[in-house]
């Protein structure tokens, strides 16, 4: 066959890939969208205080009988729609107001559709898009969301949107709660609101972690410098991954001739949604006040010899194995370059509350006897 029919027949599959795409995320929506409403109707009817308790086991079994061959009618699902729509909208009028007018045509509007549908000033504000984002990843991500967030709104939304941006799968969702993002993300000590322009001071500090977790480094007992180093780059990929979306990797020890010295950066990055380069250096010792001046040499050199013209102004950042918060604070205060300053682990970060997740064996033991 000729080019013309060969282009022809990849134009029908991609169409056909793409007709697939778009009926997987609206019937993704539809599902969530009934769960919403099966938790909204169970909390606002007080369906357990009018009929008791145990009216959701019997629930389950009506919806089994009356919807036979259909999933996620079991109790245990019935209890997630619960916690899902009480997650959501809890102690927040708009969601109560939006979502109990809401169609599900418009969940489906941001989901690159070819409908085009016009919102109301109300549907285009942020506080929607929001909503509509919770529509938009799979039942079994926000399961695993609401076992881990204890009832944090704040929180959910903020591995919600995590999820649509990179695109997680369950496991990489489950892994990045493990590893306390949350709580780390945009919490390095940084002088970005000054030194850096808006709203590339606000995005520059969403990029950085305290602390980082270096645990892919697997490093035991002594170790320097120059091996820890080393094991970031062997590692590059998990790495890059902890960095987080954005990092090209230029080099490890980036030479830089300076009149008639060398000097030589720990690691040269250039962030691709930031369009600046990022100089990193990895601090074995604790932080002190020269160290920000030494950074600040090197993003002022970067700046005249790698920056171009439509690249922004180049961010450095010191890793450090620990560090006073106020000495820190202090030092760059003192800096007229961007710099951010943020401590590493080698050891797995857990979430801040472990007790009750895993039980004891007198507990195991306790049950079993009962």
């Amino acid at each position: 066959m000729d080019h013309e029919y060969r282009n022809w027949v990849k134009t029908l599959a991609a169409r056909y890939r793409s007709s697939q795409i778009k009926a997987a995320v609206k019937v993704n929506s539809e599902k969530l969208f009934f769960n919403w409403l099966l938790g909204r109707d169970i909390v606002e009817m007080h369906v357990e205080e009018r009929w008791g308790e145990s009216v959701i086991v019997q629930l389950s079994k009506d919806l089994r009988s009356e919807l036979p061959g259909i999933e996620g009618l079991s109790k245990s699902n019935i209890y997630y729609c619960k916690k899902f729509y009480s997650l959501y909208n809890q102690n927040n009028t708009f969601f109560q107001q939006v979502v109990g007018n809401i169609e599900p045509k418009y969940l489906n509007a941001f989901s690159n559709s070819d409908d085009s549908i016009l919102l109301s000033e109300k549907e285009n504000s942020a506080e929607f898009q929001q909503l509509v984002g919770i529509f938009q990843i799979p039942w079994g991500h926000h399961c695993v969301i609401m076992d881990y967030v204890k009832g944090n709104t704040d929180k959910a939304i903020f591995f919600v949107r995590k999820t649509i941006e990179n695109g997680w799968s369950r496991a990489m969702l489950l892994n990045w709660i493990d590893s306390g993002l949350y709580e780390r993300e945009g919490k390095a000590i940084t002088n970005f609101k000054v030194t850096l322009p808006e709203p590339m001071s606000d995005l520059a500090q969403e990029i950085t972690k305290d602390p980082y977790n270096f645990a892919f480094a697997d490093i035991t007992g002594r170790y320097n410098e120059t091996l820890l180093k080393t094991q970031l780059l062997k590692n590059i990929t998990d790495f890059l991954i902890e960095l987080g979306t954005g990092f090209a990797y230029v080099g490890k020890e980036y030479r830089l001739q300076i009149g008639e010295k060398e000097k030589f950066i720990d690691l040269l990055f250039y962030h691709l949604n930031l369009r600046c380069y990022v100089v990193i250096e990895v601090k074995m010792g604790e932080f002190d006040f020269q160290d920000v001046g030494q950074l600040g040499g090197y993003v002022t050199t970067v700046n005249h010899i790698l920056k171009r013209g439509d690249d922004n102004p180049t961010i450095g950042l010191l890793i450090c194995k620990n560090k006073d918060n106020l000495l820190a604070q202090y030092a760059l205060e003192s800096s007229s370059q961007p710099i951010g300053i943020s401590d590493f682990e080698l050891e797995k970060l857990y979430p801040s509350k472990v007790d009750g997740m895993i039980p004891t064996i007198k507990e195991i033991e306790e049950n079993l006897n009962k």
